[in-house]
């Protein structure tokens, strides 16, 4: 099974491991959203959707939709800072 954002759960950080940037909207890459770049979930709306997340020092909400396509490695909680 492929982890991705909306696998996370809030507080939680990972790597941006890899996605299809034909799904992704171009504003998200531009704000940072590329493989190799930290990832933390801060919040989730109700209802599941956005998701409210912190990517290398910007902050963003996202479709849950758009979450499911990137995929991530979790930063076990030991490495975190």
């Amino acid at each position: 099974m492929k982890l991705t954002i909306a696998n996370l759960k809030r507080g939680q950080r990972a790597i941006i491991k890899e996605f299809s940037t034909d799904i992704i909207p171009i504003k998200l890459l531009e704000m940072g959203c590329l493989p190799g770049n930290e990832v933390e979930l801060l919040q989730i709306a109700p209802f599941k959707d956005p998701l409210y997340l912190n990517i290398n020092g910007s902050f963003l909400a996202i479709r849950r939709e758009t979450a499911l396509q990137i995929e991530i490695d979790v930063i076990p909680e030991s490495q975190s800072v």
